[in-house]
């Protein structure tokens, strides 16, 4: 309504604007996904079910064409999300006009956002299953929930949702958990070990694991996923919505969030995560962010270091997915070159996998024992070069 009152357009040219192409349909799923059982027990309009605080849920359900036959032939994966009850969100009134009267009063409306579960399971022969933990931040007030589903086979897709499921009271056969969630995070891949490099835009992944299953419902005033660069102050960054449980697991999953434009130089960041039962943990890492532009190679060392028969080479550099030619020069105390190992590598991450020596020079003879002086270089593509110089033992 605004852009159009906003163009000041002859009333002849502003009937209509086009968001998108008319002739384009949108690509809804063409199957369906259909609740059967909870916990066993068959689904039926008449009746609801009830998913309660720290309660143990299984679901049960099927992939259906479009007049409700089960398509036993389809096998792929399925994304559920259990939805806790709708809730009531005001307006910021950013723009006075949005106040919902002449009083002022903020305008309101309902969403059903707040997750209790996320997750994919595998579907076989038209079947699938999955079982999570009711968290304990869930409003004991019953209301309805919902649960959401999209399923894929690679070709086909299927989409369904089922609302006949109340969310509210507790369990009266709780599992007991004192302990918070395991978690292993790095930057961009598991190659990451704390301290290391990255370029400006690096992405957190957080592997998480818990008995009872991670806390993303947002209800409990701090027990979100939250991520804090630097230790600057109240304003933490929620994850919740960038958890994806493990394929048919409610234990265990993986945040991803990718950072944008980060200063160049140290950085720390604290992560936290709940579990269901509001145990907590907390993890740190420390990195820095040498520009993109600029190649960066630090952290070049070899290990093991003496060794006797084999060692590998390791180094960090910010060219992350960019191809890069890796040279290794091995000297000797005098300065005489003995070995020469060349290879082109591509990672994802910011810390490619060692390249291994087996303390042999260019001709195959063992290397006697002693120090021995390596250059370790990288060239990029368009042939900017980063070198490094470290020593090396030999022990025979």
């Amino acid at each position: 309504m605004k852009t159009k009152a906003q163009l000041v357009q002859s009333k002849y040219y502003a009937n209509f604007h086009l968001l998108g192409d008319p002739a384009m349909p949108l690509a809804y799923p063409q199957q369906k996904v259909v609740t059967s059982k909870i916990n066993n027990v068959p689904v039926s309009i008449s009746s609801s079910d009830t998913l309660s605080a720290l309660a143990k849920i299984t679901v049960n359900g099927y992939i259906a064409d479009t007049s409700g036959n089960k398509l036993s032939n389809f096998n792929g994966i399925v994304y559920s999300s259990v939805f806790d009850k709708e809730r009531k969100v005001s307006c910021l009134l950013n723009d006075p006009e949005s106040a919902a009267n002449s009083s002022g009063a903020p305008f309101q409306f309902t969403t059903q956002k707040n997750i209790l579960y996320r997750g994919k399971s595998k579907i076989t022969n038209g079947d699938f299953s999955f079982t999570f933990l009711v968290p304990k931040d869930i409003s004991f007030a019953p209301g309805q929930g919902r649960i959401s589903y999209y399923a894929t086979n690679g070709q086909n897709d299927a989409a369904g949702s089922y609302s006949n499921v109340i969310v509210g009271g507790g369990s009266g056969n709780i599992v007991i958990d004192n302990d918070g969630p395991q978690v292993n995070m790095f930057l961009n891949d598991k190659n990451f070990i704390n301290g290391g490099t990255t370029n400006e835009k690096p992405i957190l992944y957080a592997d998480l694991t818990d008995s009872s299953g991670i806390n993303t419902v947002g209800n409990g005033v701090g027990h979100d996923i939250s991520v804090v660069l630097d230790a600057t102050g109240n304003n933490p960054v929620v994850l919740n919505d960038y958890y994806e449980a493990n394929l048919n697991s409610y234990q265990s999953g993986r945040v991803r969030y990718p950072f944008n434009e980060l200063s160049e130089g140290e950085h720390r960041l604290t992560f936290k995560v709940w579990d269901i039962q509001n145990n907590s943990n907390t993890a740190y890492s420390d990195f820095i962010v040498a520009k993109s532009a600029e190649l960066a190679l630090k952290h070049v060392l070899n290990y093991p270091n003496p060794f006797t028969t084999r060692t590998k080479f390791f180094f960090e550099h910010n060219q992350a997915c960019n191809p890069l030619k890796v040279t290794i020069q091995v000297f000797t105390i005098s300065g005489k070159a003995v070995k020469t190992i060349q290879q082109s590598i591509t990672c994802e991450g910011f810390r490619p996998e060692g390249i291994e020596w087996d303390g042999k020079d260019d001709y195959g003879d063992k290397l006697g024992r002693g120090v021995y002086i390596y250059k370790l270089a990288i060239l990029d593509i368009d042939n900017k070069k980063a070198e490094k110089i470290e020593k090396l033992v030999i022990l025979n």
